[in-house]
């Protein structure tokens, strides 16, 4: 069996997550936290950093477990401040860490296991059930109209995109993502129209030319930390995918960028 499909049947299991919803979405994204923070300190130490990931995986499972509603929750505030706090002692006490491990080590919770909380805020949230799937339709056709387009229209690969960054990426598949996000995101904002979603859709459009432009700045920089790094992929978790990190590179983004349209410019 091809690698790329036997690594879709691995990740499956995460839509039967995403109809059930709930705290079983909420553990699930957790889950995928911890191993995406793994890989990202994991790389990390490639290029000799000690990122101290203990630290890291205990204020990943505190977040998590006291998430509300409100990204806003004020425990989780105090227990982060209080993290860095004592996180910023640790280079006194033990002079083999330096700050950089420590900035390491709290990059790495803010960029894999905030930016994955918002697919769980978004759930949570009225019109939640169906909202939430915006993200995974924006980042999954922007990601196979991106690969087509650039394999049809970017043949030969005369117009890179960024070729310091990833140098096989196109501005012509770089288009066709944007195209197929906006497009895939307002057909399915017509359908779900049809189930009670009273939401104008024009928005639907917004988010997808958003989530279609940042999706790919997600992709990107993630190209950029293995560059750094010297690494090819985060790991080889998923067949044919590579890691958590290499897979879901565009949703970290998406997520974010979704999640703030519809609270302060939708309203939800």
């Amino acid at each position: 069996m091809n690698n790329r499909y036997l690594g879709a049947l691995v990740l499956a299991p995460l839509v039967i997550f995403l109809f059930l919803g709930g705290e079983y979405l909420k553990y699930i994204v957790m889950v995928l936290s911890l191993l995406g923070m793994y890989e990202f300190y994991k790389v990390s130490r490639k290029k000799h950093y000690k990122p101290i990931g203990i630290v890291g995986y205990i204020l990943c499972i505190i977040y998590y477990l006291n998430m509300g509603n409100s990204f806003l929750n004020s425990f989780n505030l105090y227990i982060l401040i209080a993290t860095i706090f004592l996180l910023l002692c640790i280079p006194v006490i033990n002079t083999s860490y330096n700050i950089l491990d420590v900035a390491l080590t709290i990059f790495g919770f803010l960029y894999v296991a905030v930016f994955f909380s918002f697919i769980v805020f978004i759930n949570n949230k009225t019109y939640g059930q169906y909202l939430v799937w915006i993200i995974f339709i924006c980042s999954w056709v922007c990601d196979t109209s991106a690969y087509y387009s650039g394999r049809i229209l970017g043949k030969g690969g005369k117009h890179k995109l960024c070729p310091k960054v990833s140098p096989n990426k196109t501005i012509e598949g770089s288009i066709g993502g944007l195209l197929g996000s906006t497009i895939g995101c307002t057909i399915y904002g017509y359908i779900i129209s049809q189930y009670g979603v009273h939401i104008e859709l024009y928005h639907y459009a917004l988010i997808g030319i958003l989530c279609g432009v940042f999706g790919q700045f997600g992709d990107l920089i993630a190209s950029s930390i293995k560059r750094f790094v010297g690494a090819k992929d985060y790991s080889s978790l998923i067949p044919g995918h590579g890691g958590i990190l290499d897979r879901f590179d565009s949703i970290l983004f998406v997520s974010v960028v979704a999640f703030y349209y519809i609270t302060f410019i939708i309203g939800i």
